[in-house]
């Protein structure tokens, strides 16, 4: 009797389980239901892209809506980028020695874009990072008026400089470029050169020294080129030469690297690491915007805004010009002969600001 008993608990049990189970589904058919009705967009969504619109695809696909799309591309080089928040930064520029006794400098080969000016008889480099870090940059020197102009059309960016007199740092402040000098904890002195050309930093440092100053983090508006390959009937171009007016410099295109090399005065430009090994400067893409010179406060400089020769090169070839820019706050556009926008190839860009007491020829 008490096996007739076990066996009769045993079948209620099972009949209790199942009208419990039965009960579960009822209600969790009728929310799903109510939810549907309720929301008239993902019952539509989920009938168009299934035969069952009581399946869990309507769930996936109004997750998908909510998904954000950032742009991959950097705004300086037109580069793709894998980590999006290098691109949801400040834009960093750095002022790189470029004397004969700073040489070979360390960390340019890894800008994003350096622009290439001329100074007392020599030239200095305006080095920008958007997307790339360099952990040993150097050496440092100061700012001068014209960094301020082609800084100002990049969103509040932050500018690293060994110094600058008075009127200069007042001068880029005004135009919304934030400081940092060498009395910035991102900044040390090496042994191996001998000042003022041994002052160095790394960019990491300098962006926390930013953060800790509460300096504005916000990207450029880019893209600031419109970026593009060169014209199939482009030119070839093979070596180009730019007279600085005290100092001349030589890009050579090589087809293995893909990029210009870079030589100064007849000689080799090369970066040096940390670890001094050292390797030849090369960039994939040039441009050469001839500039007006004058003199500022007796400091050499080059107007940024109005009109001038250009020159683009990049895989071996050469496309001519005319760069324009209305103000300081907005970037450069070129032009070709029809006056149709050039496209700038993606990738590193060096750009000379040619004098136009001197001159670029290319062959």
């Amino acid at each position: 009797m008490l096996s007739t008993f076990t066996q009769w608990v045993s079948a209620h049990k099972v009949i209790s389980i199942l009208a419990a189970a039965v009960l579960v589904v009822g209600v969790g058919t009728g929310i799903f239901m109510a939810a549907n009705a309720s929301t008239g967009a993902t019952t539509t969504t989920s009938a168009s892209t299934t035969s069952a619109p009581t399946t869990s695809s309507s769930t996936t696909t109004t997750e998908a809506t909510t998904t954000s799309v950032v742009s991959s591309d950097s705004p300086i080089n037109g580069l793709p980028v894998d980590d999006a928040a290098l691109l949801d930064r400040r834009l960093l520029a750095v002022k790189v020695d470029n004397h004969p006794l700073a040489r070979p400098q360390s960390g340019i080969n890894l800008a994003d874009m350096v622009f290439e000016i001329r100074v007392e008889g020599i030239t200095r480099f305006l080095t920008m990072w958007m997307q790339s870090d360099a952990e040993f940059l150097g050496p440092m020197r100061s700012g001068r008026p014209t960094d301020a102009t082609l800084l100002a059309a990049l969103n509040t960016p932050t500018f690293a400089i060994s110094g600058a007199q008075g009127w200069v740092q007042s001068m880029i402040t005004s135009m919304g470029i934030n400081l940092l000098t060498e009395t910035t904890p991102a900044a040390f002195r090496v042994d191996f050169r001998n000042a003022p050309h041994n002052l160095y930093t790394t960019t990491a440092g300098l962006r926390a020294d930013a953060d800790a100053r509460q300096y504005e983090d916000e990207p450029p508006t880019g893209p600031i080129w419109e970026f593009g390959p060169m014209p199939a009937d482009a030119a070839p171009a093979n070596a180009v030469h730019i007279n600085f007016v005290g100092t001349s410099v030589d890009w050579t295109w090589d087809q293995a690297t893909g990029t210009w090399l870079r030589s100064a005065d007849g000689a080799e430009s090369n970066f040096r690491d940390e670890d001094q090994t050292e390797g030849r400067i090369g960039f994939p893409v040039l441009i050469g915007l001839v500039s007006e010179q004058y003199s500022n406060n007796g400091l050499p400089s080059s107007h940024t805004v109005g009109t001038g020769q250009a020159w683009l090169f990049a895989d071996g070839k050469v496309v001519e010009g005319t760069w324009t820019r209305e103000t300081e706050t907005e970037w450069y556009t070129l032009t070709d002969a029809e006056g149709k926008t050039i496209a700038v190839p993606p990738g590193q860009a060096w750009i000379s600001l040619v004098p136009d007491t001197g001159g670029l020829t290319y062959e």
